[in-house]
């Protein structure tokens, strides 16, 4: 990211909103919003596959959950904050992931321009390739901003989505374990 340009982007706003970007609580905000960009976007620098640390499966073959997952990302379509929690599952088959990998997949992906499905998506679909499951389950709950400050202005709805992959797809027994685990 260019940081020296997305400062005189953001002091471009600023004046095309109306402000002074040279009043005292606005002179060191182009910096500011800049170097948040950095982290609040940094998944775009960032590769799941560097991320994820995959290991021999030593015959567990039952479900591996991390629920609870909060994150918080950006609508693609008004560029607003939505934040909630994900829920990641898997049924190993020869391989297994590191346990603080999952929230960092999710990461990876939320620190990105987003939509709430695509991201349910990703997560679901990188979890498939990187370790060929008997199954995955991705389920997340979000509050987005774009329908809380703006458009409908509906303050406590959220959005849940789901992905299923292999025997969370095919299994309605094996989803439903899942889903009532998530919720306990």
């Amino acid at each position: 990211m260019n940081q020296e340009q997305i400062q005189k982007l953001v002091k471009s706003l600023l004046i095309e909103i109306g402000e002074d970007p040279n009043r005292e609580g606005l002179a060191e905000t182009p910096e500011r919003v800049a170097k948040s960009y950095g982290k609040i976007f940094g998944g775009y620098n960032e590769n799941p596959k560097d991320i994820v640390t995959v290991f021999d499966n030593e015959g567990y073959d039952e479900m591996v959950i991390s629920k609870n997952i909060e994150f918080y990302s950006f609508c693609e379509h008004h560029m607003l904050p939505f934040h909630g929690r994900a829920h990641v599952g898997y049924i190993p088959g020869e391989k297994i992931i590191g346990l603080s990998k999952m929230p960092r997949l999710v990461d990876v992906f939320a620190r990105r321009l987003q939509n709430q499905e695509r991201l349910t998506k990703q997560v679901a679909d990188t979890l498939t390739e990187l370790l060929e499951p008997k199954g995955v389950g991705v389920v997340i709950e979000a509050q987005h901003m774009c329908m809380q400050a703006r458009g409908v202005n509906k303050q406590h709805s959220s959005m849940t989505t789901s992905s299923f992959t292999g025997g969370f797809k095919k299994n309605m027994a094996t989803r439903t374990e899942f889903l009532n685990l998530i919720n306990s």
